[in-house]
């Protein structure tokens, strides 16, 4: 048996709890706003709010880790994962800002499709973050955010290759393209955050 003679800080898993909630409160309401029949401005602003609030969680968490001695893991991999999180937020807010932008009014139903991925990955990953501190079935959730982002290539490619084939207009082409690939940009930090937390729980094992 192992005996700390300085605990370690545990406050981290609280706060990684409230960061992963907080991007599935985002992604969740994306994909409310792209479902909806016309684009709400006044929703894409509470995006936004949700995405500076995660800003400044993901500034105290450094700040604590600054602060703090002993770490529950390693430093590096505390950082990663605190940035992978960030990122994942930042796409999604991302993807509502090009709706006002390009003034896309009626997103096609492939966006919506995605953001429903990211939904999924948001709350797989916000489960793994939760049994993280035991180690317990992190796994399990890692390897579904995997399977959802594989999901998102192939939803992606095939409406990218219809948009091709079917839009008429260059410029608005140009802007559901660039919708997409903010989407699946979002999918594949969200795989990112994934691989960091399998690397915590393998490292922990």
């Amino acid at each position: 048996m192992r005996f700390r003679l300085i605990p370690r800080e545990t406050k981290f898993f609280h706060l990684f709890n409230q960061v992963s909630a907080n991007l599935t409160k985002g992604a969740r309401l994306l994909h409310e706003i792209l479902q909806e029949p016309r684009v709400d401005e006044a929703k894409i602003g509470q995006l936004q709010e949700i995405e500076h609030h995660g800003d400044e969680m993901t500034h105290n968490i450094i700040i604590h880790l600054n602060q703090t001695f002993i770490t529950p893991f390693d430093r590096e991999d505390i950082y990663r994962l605190t940035s992978s999180l960030d990122d994942v937020l930042d796409f999604v807010n991302a993807a509502g800002v090009r709706l006002v932008m390009y003034k896309i009014t009626q997103p096609p139903d492939a966006a919506a499709a995605l953001a429903q991925l990211i939904v999924q990955q948001s709350e797989a990953l916000s489960r793994g973050v939760s049994v993280l501190e035991k180690n317990q079935m992190v796994l399990e959730h890692t390897v579904e955010v995997n399977r959802l982002e594989n999901e998102a290539d192939r939803i992606s490619r095939s409406a990218i290759a219809i948009l091709f084939d079917q839009e008429k207009d260059p410029i608005r082409l140009i802007k559901v393209k660039e919708l997409y690939e903010v989407l699946e940009n979002a999918t594949d930090k969200a795989e990112d955050a994934a691989n960091v937390l399998e690397a915590v729980a393998l490292k922990s094992a």
